[in-house]
């Protein structure tokens, strides 16, 4: 039913609705009440009456569909003002008088509606044109459906085919080989046409399918290929074919901790190992996905064991400590964090850094031996953290890390020395020789960076709902969120965090605990000395928890607590050392004929290394030394026979037998010498 032009819903009205017909029994403010056809009557909203799929009123004409004003806006522009000529001239049939018309102008005599029929109106329009009534009608009718688009020629509107008119069986096997392209070396387009040719001809024999000129072949490539990379980047290549086909899901979270995204990475950094080679460091990081705060981040060389990533967890959940040389600026108290609310719960938030302690609900990780391992997730399930793992070869499940990874290149890694770029494209020459820092030193560097360059830096993701032009640095969006949820964290406490330390079992001597032939002992252990730690199953040795990457110290459980027990030859080392620094010193020890069980030698060794990798490797000497080497390995000219002086012989005397030089073989000669 229509009233003034429009469509209209009365009382009495029968409509089609949630499967059945009903009829409107009455109209009461935005409320439809309705009938069925059984006599069940409800009562209905009329925005969500008219919203159903299937709704429809019973014998009223259907809603006009609306103009595609998007698609009207690519059309040439000679077909779009036909269009509008034609609009003209049936809305004169429709209503006498062309659109835009002056008021008070008098229709036509042949198209007035008073006196003329609506197919007297046509044939007339008909004539004028010198077309068919049939056309007349035709664009009458598609107009009152679709409006201006309707008296479009619709041969203009057929879309652009990327392959022209080339034989569908071509663009097939055009499409297979570039497929095949996405694991192999890159290639030019000369290499692709062959391998096309050469499956056209296997599938459909020889000289079947036509085959246009090389030119065209092409432009039909280049068509086909448009973003593949299949001529470009191998690296890109994989990536941009190893994308999930449906749509980017963003990932979310609304309160801290609710989901943290854990992966490794080798740093785009040459460091100085404790051998003095230069290498690059593997890089691991926590990221918190509503904060973006880089929970924790650790560098160790090449070879990330599992224990780094117990190691990782634990750092994360407990305060990070201010360090000589730091800034003041960088304290918790000095940011906008709830400093006071933490100090109240935890003391040691007293002289802490700017960097918020997240607890995670949940970590994602990759399928890397690292993060499966039973060391890693035997911790999160004592911390009670759920452990999702992302799809194999699916980065985007865990985007947010990844492009973290991006970022601390870009704002970090670039400024240091030794930086050698994304890719060896990119690389500088002798960057193993601006290596300057050892995984220590840059490790503080990150740490000291993390809190000023990144904590406090505004981020792109980070918006103000209220003000979303206005980006958020990471500190700044986890006061906010923990002012919205309501509460704190608890941070995880000391005797937490040695509990997630590796495990030795050793005994209490006088001389205090070895491990690895190093000596551990403090006055503490006076009580515990040759004592039975009541464990049978250990057979009375004491629990001694230890970091891999800081062996100056040990952590011993005695009935009366935890005693940190340092190293008695810590004095004789000037940095920290992990366990592979200390193996690699024995072996030194043992090549320079020292006894590597003799804790003071390998300690001088130790030191000596350390120092040897702080100052970097000597370039010079070593080159020198080389070279060296390699002279003395030259096997020494023989000596020239003394020169007798002897008389010439006789001309008369037989000459003596002439032996040819041969022809030089330069690859018989390398074979000899092989």
């Amino acid at each position: 039913m229509t009233a003034g032009g429009g469509s209209v819903l009365r009382p009495g009205d029968w409509v089609t609705f949630d499967d059945g017909e009903h009829q409107v029994v009455a109209l009461a403010g935005t409320a439809v009440r309705l009938r069925s056809a059984a006599g069940t009557e409800s009562a209905v909203l009329a925005s969500y009456l008219m919203a159903a799929p299937d709704f429809a009123v019973t014998g009223a004409e259907p809603l006009p569909e609306m103009e595609p004003f998007g698609l009207l806006e690519t059309l040439p522009e000679p077909a779009r003002a036909a269009a509008a000529e034609w609009q003209r001239h049936v809305v004169e049939v429709e209503t006498g008088l062309p659109p835009g018309a002056e008021p008070g102008t008098p229709a036509r005599d042949e198209y007035d509606p008073a006196t003329r029929s609506l197919t007297e109106r046509m044939r007339a329009k008909a004539a004028e044109l010198a077309v068919s009534l049939r056309t007349v009608e035709g664009k009458r009718s598609r107009y009152l459906k679709q409006g201006l688009w309707g008296l479009v020629d619709q041969r203009t509107t057929r879309r652009w085919e990327a392959t022209g008119r080339a034989d569908a069986r071509l663009v097939a096997a055009i499409r297979e080989v570039l497929d095949r392209e996405t694991n192999v070396s890159t290639g030019t387009r000369s290499r692709l046409i062959r391998r096309v040719i050469k499956t056209v001809e296997a599938a459909h024999g020889e000289g079947v399918v036509p085959l246009p000129s090389t030119r065209t072949l092409y432009k039909l490539i280049d068509a086909l290929a448009t973003g593949r990379h299949a001529f470009g980047s191998a690296v890109t290549r994989r990536q941009t074919a190893n994308r999930p086909e449906g749509p980017f899901t963003p990932t979310f979270a609304d309160r801290p901790g609710e989901q943290v995204q854990i992966d490794s990475t080798p740093l785009d950094v040459m460091v100085i190992l404790d051998s003095g080679v230069t290498a690059r460091a593997d890089l691991t990081i926590a990221v918190d996905v509503a904060t973006r705060t880089i929970c924790a981040a650790t560098l160790r060389p090449v070879g990330t064991k599992a224990v780094d990533a117990s190691l990782l967890l634990a750092r994360m959940l407990v305060p990070e400590p201010m360090r000589p040389g730091w800034s003041a600026s960088l304290r918790m108290a000095a940011s906008r964090m709830p400093h006071r609310q933490m100090l109240g719960i935890d003391a040691r938030m007293e002289q802490v850094a700017a960097k918020p302690v997240i607890v995670p609900d949940t970590v994602v990780i990759d399928g890397g031996k690292v993060f499966i391992s039973d060391t890693f997730l035997r911790a999160c399930e004592r911390l009670g953290i759920s452990v999702q793992r992302a799809r194999p070869r699916t980065p985007t499940d865990k985007a947010i890390v990844e492009a973290t990874f991006s970022a601390i290149n870009t704002l970090f890694a670039q400024h240091l020395a030794g930086y050698t770029g994304r890719d060896v494209t990119r690389r500088g020459e002798r960057v193993e020789q601006a290596a300057v820092w050892t995984i220590p030193e840059l490790q503080d560097l990150l740490e000291e960076w993390l809190l000023a360059g990144w904590q406090m830096r505004p981020h792109d993701a980070l918006r103000d709902p209220f003000r979303p032009g206005k980006a958020m640095s990471p500190n700044d969006k986890y006061a906010s969120l923990v002012a919205a949820a309501g509460y704190l964290p608890l941070v995880l406490r000391g005797q937490d965090y040695l509990e997630l330390l590796p495990v030795a079992w050793r005994a209490i001597n006088d001389y205090g605990i070895r491990i690895g032939h190093r000596t551990y002992d403090a006055p503490e252990l006076g009580p515990w000395r040759r004592q039975h730690s009541g464990h049978t199953a250990k057979k009375g040795l004491w629990e001694v928890h230890y970091d891999p990457y800081d062996l100056a110290r040990v952590f011993v459980r005695t009935t009366g607590g935890w005693i940190t027990t340092p190293w008695v030859h810590l004095p004789l080392v000037n940095a920290p050392f992990a366990d592979f620094t200390w193996d690699h010193a024995r072996r030194l020890a043992a090549a320079a004929g020292l006894d590597d069980a003799n804790e003071a030698d390998v300690a001088r060794v130790l030191d000596a290394l350390l120092t040897r990798a702080e100052n970097g490797p000597d370039i010079r000497t070593a080159r020198v030394i080389g070279r060296t080497r390699t002279a003395a390995a030259l096997p020494a000219p023989a000596a020239a026979p003394e020169i007798e002086n002897t008389p010439d012989p006789e001309p008369d005397s037989a000459p003596s037998e002439v032996v040819p030089f041969g022809v030089f073989d330069a690859h018989a000669e390398a074979e000899r010498w092989l």
